[in-house]
């Protein structure tokens, strides 16, 4: 028997962190060498254990996992990580793959899609389920959208009308009307309402 791979388990919710771990320890293959509860703690365990694989949630206080990968990455450039998440919206995979993690699972998936995804992580290959790579697929190319698009489209889903965005950003109504133009062109959307649904469903912009 060959050494277990030793897994670093990043998950703020200890339920689901505690569910992990289980499925992981009874793996004859695998250990649980570390459990961290944001991730800033993800980070420094990773240093201190130097895991053979990392499994991050994308979402931990303190520092998302995003932020976690990027500096375990910067530090440790072979590092393996895998991300864990409950958003499954195209922005959303390609920040992460970004980050540098090999693998994105998205919460629901069974036992068995996340050991698969653990041993083909920890062999060096990249793991992404099919709906996950049907989600990146399916999507128009990532929408350009600048800075202060963003800011605009992330009021827009807060329900906030042209005139109380251009308060808010400090900017001319007719700007703000500018820029919702090309917010709608850029997703491909007819109205507000479809560019915050999509906005939501891509991972452009979170409801916190």
């Amino acid at each position: 028997m060959s050494n277990p791979i030793r897994i670093l388990v990043a998950e703020d919710h200890l339920v689901a962190r505690v569910g992990v771990s289980t499925i992981v320890n009874m793996q004859p293959d695998m250990t649980v060498v570390a459990e961290a509860g944001n991730g800033q703690q993800a980070v420094e365990l990773y240093r201190k254990h130097m895991p053979d694989v990392a499994l991050l949630d994308m979402r931990m206080p303190i520092m998302s996992g995003v932020e976690a990968a990027t500096a375990i990455r910067a530090q440790f450039p072979n590092a393996r990580m895998i991300a864990l998440t409950t958003y499954g919206g195209d922005e959303d995979i390609r920040r992460a793959l970004a980050a540098g993690v090999q693998a994105y699972l998205t919460k629901d998936v069974l036992h068995d899609e996340l050991l698969k995804a653990i041993r083909a992580v920890h062999a060096g290959q990249t793991y992404l389920p099919a709906g996950v790579a049907a989600a990146l697929a399916a999507q128009m190319p990532r929408p350009d959208l600048s800075a202060r698009e963003v800011q605009v489209l992330e009021l827009i889903v807060r329900g906030l009308a042209n005139k109380q965005i251009a308060y808010s950003l400090n900017i001319a109504e007719h700007t703000v009307k500018n820029h919702v133009k090309n917010i709608l062109s850029k997703l491909g959307v007819q109205d507000r309402t479809q560019a915050a649904t999509a906005a939501i469903q891509r991972g452009i912009v979170h409801l916190s």
